[in-house]
């Protein structure tokens, strides 16, 4: 079997509400979503999550060769960056493609890949990730309502700009899992996306915790703060976790030598071959690993197969547009269905025939707001007509 071809889309996930945290909103709730199917010489396809940025260079390291090899051709893409380096959407390019290639070799095994990759049980726990800083009191309690009737009883919640305001939306979530689950407590965590300096995360969790028990806060300070985790760490009940946005194990190295990190993540975009190695670093350093995204399929497959994961996230509960999945979410958990591969299907025209405008903004939750780290004051969550969606990359037509 020998690899062939590329194709690339961009669907969008359609929240129907805005969706955002500290540091922007998008406010119709539109995001791109882009994909990469990879094409071979027996028929087979495989599809990929995530950015298709320099896909072209990356490709080149894997035409030809036989998919299979999925390990080893991580390696030559990684190889094809020695010199500008694999962070960002590259790192990103590297892991949708991966996780193409880790699909066409259980698609050839007739296997899903889970069983694939050696896990015992389809079932992976989920907690709620609404991305919900711009929700109303009623929005957040209805959207957590339909968590809870997945038999979800953990929940996520943006944060990280008034702790007044935190706590009143913890409690409230409390409320409605705590009701769900007919008397126990949740697991609630906090997620502050890196705006917060060591000191503000140290008293605004603290503060938290006189009234809330918090199973963890996310990213509290600057993702490669590995001093400042570690300050967090200590000075806080709450496990810290991170890593979603880390790209490559060497960076991962000086939060564990800091002891910076209590759960140790991986964002799904970053492929199920970097899933699998920091699972096993983080399994040498006795850490639990917990996987982020919004479609996370590859890595639900993967955690399967580790011994040291805890749960996963859960964001909409319906899959991208154009998307179908072989899995439901009930009893609180992702079940993963007997399709070979990730039993994840594509339909190009619907995707095609479904594009909406997007207007350009210079916002969102993926620009750092100019005083993130820097507020003395409580600051409101961000307007949503303040940050519309921007504009994604254009990509080539489907072949």
């Amino acid at each position: 079997m020998r690899i062939t071809g590329y194709r690339t889309l961009t669907t969008v996930q359609e929240w129907g509400r805005p969706v955002g945290d500290a540091n922007g909103v998008f406010a119709d709730g539109v995001v791109p979503v882009p994909l990469v199917l990879v094409d071979t010489d027996e028929g087979i396809t495989g599809v990929g999550l995530g950015s298709h940025v320099e896909v072209d260079v990356l490709f080149a390291a894997i035409e030809g060769e036989d998919p299979r090899a999925v390990t080893a051709l991580y390696d030559r893409m990684l190889r094809e960056t020695f010199k500008a380096g694999h962070a960002g959407a590259r790192f990103g390019t590297i892991g949708t493609l991966d996780t193409a290639l880790w699909d066409i070799k259980a698609q050839a095994a007739g296997e899903p890949l889970w069983r694939l990759l050696g896990g015992r049980d389809r079932r992976v726990p989920a907690y709620a990730s609404g991305l919900d800083i711009e929700l109303t009191d009623d929005e957040l309690v209805a959207i957590h309502q339909e968590y809870a009737a997945h038999g979800i009883r953990a929940a996520k919640l943006k944060g990280g700009l008034d702790v007044d305001q935190d706590r009143h939306r913890l409690t409230l979530v409390e409320q409605v899992l705590t009701e769900a689950g007919r008397g126990v407590r949740p697991s609630l965590m906090l997620d502050a996306n890196e705006s917060l300096t060591r000191k503000q995360a140290v008293r605004h969790v603290a503060e938290l915790e006189r009234t809330l028990d918090l199973t963890w806060v996310e990213e509290p300070v600057r993702r490669w703060d590995a001093e400042g985790l570690a300050v967090v760490q200590r000075g806080v009940r709450a496990s810290v976790a991170s890593g979603e946005n880390l790209t490559g194990l060497e960076q991962y190295r000086p939060l564990l030598a800091a002891g910076g990190l209590d759960i140790v993540q991986t964002a799904a975009v970053h492929g199920v071959t970097h899933f699998l190695r920091v699972a096993a670093l983080a399994h040498a350093h006795d850490l639990p690993v917990s996987p982020v995204g919004t479609t996370p399929v590859g890595l639900l497959h993967a955690a399967t197969a580790v011994p040291n994961h805890i749960v996963s996230e859960l964001q909409d509960l319906r899959p991208p547009t154009g998307l179908s999945v072989d899995l439901r979410v009930e009893d609180g958990a992702f079940v993963l269905g007997d399709s070979p591969g990730l039993g994840l299907r594509v339909d190009a025209k619907a995707i095609t025939t479904s594009r909406r405008p997007h207007t350009a903004a210079p916002g969102g939750p993926h620009v750092r707001p100019e005083q993130a780290g820097r507020r003395l004051l409580p600051a409101s969550p961000p307007s949503p007509a303040a940050n519309p969606l921007p504009r994604p990359r254009s990509t080539p037509a489907p072949s």
